[in-house]
């Protein structure tokens, strides 16, 4: 008996469904749900970082968490990722950015791409708070980074352990005079 193209195929296509329902999908990792009142977070003195998905639970596809930043408060200094991307969505206030040689204010509902190799820095904008929504792509375990930077901000770890992480975190400190115009400008 021969089995035609077709049945061949459809059989096929029955395996891959019986398979992907057994593991809930074909990703490779299951679906990620963290609802914000079990969602772990970490502080510094003035920003709460929500912590949502990070690569170990999404396959290294990324890393997602949510930073509330009190007025004027100071984000991150100039840096860049050699194997991330790092998405910006503010819900809510006012994030001032540095893209390159640019700064730039985001709103509520502004969205902003940073690729690879860009330097980039962001604060709360000048008399304002920022809610952001930040999503890094592929994924980097900035969890840990995260709360390694809180740790440092509260005086409990040595800033050398953050200098001495980049090459773990894909995070980068450059030098930009731009930045530190705008930091200035802002005392």
């Amino acid at each position: 008996m021969t089995t035609t193209q077709n049945e061949t195929t459809q059989n096929e296509t029955a395996q891959n469904e019986t398979t992907q329902n057994e593991r809930g999908n074909s990703s490779g990792f299951a679906p990620v749900l963290t609802r914000a009142a079990e969602a772990e977070t970490t502080r510094d003195p003035s920003s709460v970082m929500t912590l949502l998905a990070d690569s170990g639970n999404t396959g290294g596809r990324l890393t997602a968490y949510r930073s509330t930043f009190a007025e004027g408060a100071a984000g991150a200094p100039a840096h860049l990722h050699t194997e991330a991307s790092e998405m910006f969505y503010v819900i809510d206030g006012a994030l001032q950015v540095l893209v390159g040689e640019e700064i730039t204010v985001l709103r509520a509902g502004d969205f902003l791409l940073v690729p690879p190799h860009t330097p980039h820095a962001f604060a709360a904008a000048p008399g304002a708070t920022a809610d952001v929504l930040f999503v890094f792509t592929p994924g980097a375990g900035r969890f840990d980074y995260l709360r390694l930077l809180g740790r440092v901000m509260r005086g409990e770890a040595d800033p050398q352990e953050i200098r001495d992480s980049s090459e773990r975190f894909d995070n980068h400190y450059v030098d930009s005079p731009v930045w530190r115009e705008a930091l200035a400008a802002r005392a």
